[in-house]
């Protein structure tokens, strides 16, 4: 059981780290490849800390001052209600 909850977190978080990352990727108007490596970057930067401060704090480096703290946080909320959906279905 320990296993399989480890394993569903683990896709959870990657959904929405790609997702957020492609959100992000779209606010600094990047697309094809370099959107791509973008998204790679936030993903990686999930792997830094356990928790999500770690994703925060690399969204919070990329995105302008136009886009908000509460609005970074509000994204990473939608996108992980989002990937927990996609995941178990619910």
């Amino acid at each position: 059981k320990w296993a399989h909850d480890a394993e569903l977190r683990f896709k959870v978080e990657a959904r929405r780290n790609r997702a957020l990352g492609l959100w992000a990727a779209e606010k600094k108007g990047l697309s094809g490849e370099a959107a791509e490596e973008f998204v790679g970057s936030v993903i990686a930067a999930d792997f830094q800390e356990a928790g999500d401060e770690d994703v925060f704090r690399k969204l919070r480096g990329e995105l302008d001052a136009s886009v908000s703290d509460a609005a970074i946080r509000d994204k990473m909320r939608e996108c992980l209600a989002a990937a927990v959906a996609s995941v178990t279905g619910k």
